[in-house]
């Protein structure tokens, strides 16, 4: 009798907080809310934004480009489900901080507050280290990592005024991994990491999530140019994996943000690198938890393989160089 009354008492108590932990939390809606996003003229991007006019949003798009911008917007608002709904552009250089914090002010005075940050903004050169110039490694560093960094520092208090927000910073799959021709493109996505976790904890007492989106390679005019200047050995490496259209990361991401889940990723290629690589990133559920330390120790022998396979690809191209030159 004891024993049933102890199992009465204590098995609840254990249970319930197990439950409430392996549970997802529910999705957020952006139906009349302000949603901003930061390079929204093409791309990812302008499909993040596509796909938040769709569920009722009022959206605001940032880019410098002038032109791009004016047609984006009249894309974007062909997609409205009402017609309430305020489809508005800023041109604005993202590695001006004043400038931009200005703007955010302009448009919350405009639209209404934000809600939703999104910033999708950056660009790649590839190519060996020692080969980029200093004017390229800066141009890299300030679009994809201090143009993240003002665009935070300028949301977040408006966001902790208001106790609610979301912020979605947008890396790569090599933000978590290195790969041949990504040296300095790399460094800064990596770095978004640290921005991302860090922030993550300042920002939750607050009610404001933040997550950190790992697309692939997406069939996109950023990748366009990209592959311009890849080395071989980085186009063989990337073709191993697929292409992801901007429409499907788009709905990947916004779901993924509008449930608080911290890595937004699409394909087994980018599962299984962010599996392997959650170290101490936060979690969404103790389930989430539970799946990754399962399937750890068997995705880490397969990304063996794949790195195997990337150093045979270098290795290889490195003796054509060899013979082209003797």
């Amino acid at each position: 009798m004891l024993f049933i009354w102890l199992c009465i008492i204590f098995v609840p108590c254990i249970l319930i907080p197990v439950v409430v932990y392996l549970r997802p939390s529910p999705k957020k809606s952006v139906n009349g809310k302000h949603v901003v996003v930061i390079g929204g003229s093409s791309g990812i991007g302008k499909s993040v934004a596509i796909v938040a006019a769709k569920e009722g949003a009022n959206v605001t798009i940032i880019a410098r480009n002038v032109e791009k911008l004016n047609y984006a917007q009249k894309e974007i608002e062909s997609y409205k489900c009402c017609k309430e709904q305020i489809i508005s552009k800023i041109s604005v250089d993202i590695c001006d901080y004043e400038s931009l914090e200005q703007n955010f002010s302009k448009i919350e005075t405009i639209v209404g507050p934000i809600f939703m940050m999104v910033n999708c903004a950056g660009m790649a050169i590839c190519g060996e280290v020692e080969k980029f110039t200093l004017d390229e490694i800066k141009q890299l560093v300030d679009i994809n990592f201090l143009g993240s960094l003002y665009s935070v520092k300028a949301i977040v208090p408006k966001f902790k005024m208001r106790k609610e927000g979301i912020i979605v910073l947008t890396g790569s799959q090599v933000t978590l991994m290195g790969m041949y021709g990504y040296s300095v493109y790399s460094s800064c996505k990596f770095a978004l990491r640290g921005l991302a976790e860090s922030l993550y904890m300042e920002v939750k007492p607050y009610n404001i999530s933040v997550t950190l989106a790992l697309p692939p390679d997406t069939d996109t005019p950023g990748f366009a140019n990209e592959n311009k200047t890849k080395p071989t050995e980085t186009k063989l490496i990337s073709d191993t994996a697929g292409l992801a259209t901007p429409e499907n990361v788009a709905k990947k991401l916004v779901n993924d943000a509008l449930t608080g889940k911290f890595f937004s990723y699409v394909g087994f290629e980018s599962y299984m690198v962010t599996t392997l690589c959650t170290g101490m990133s936060p979690f969404s559920t103790f389930l989430d938890v539970i799946m990754e330390a399962t399937v750890l120790g068997l995705l880490r022998i397969i990304s063996a393989f794949y790195i195997i396979s990337f150093n045979k690809i270098v290795k290889k191209c490195h003796e054509n160089k060899t013979k082209k030159i003797m």
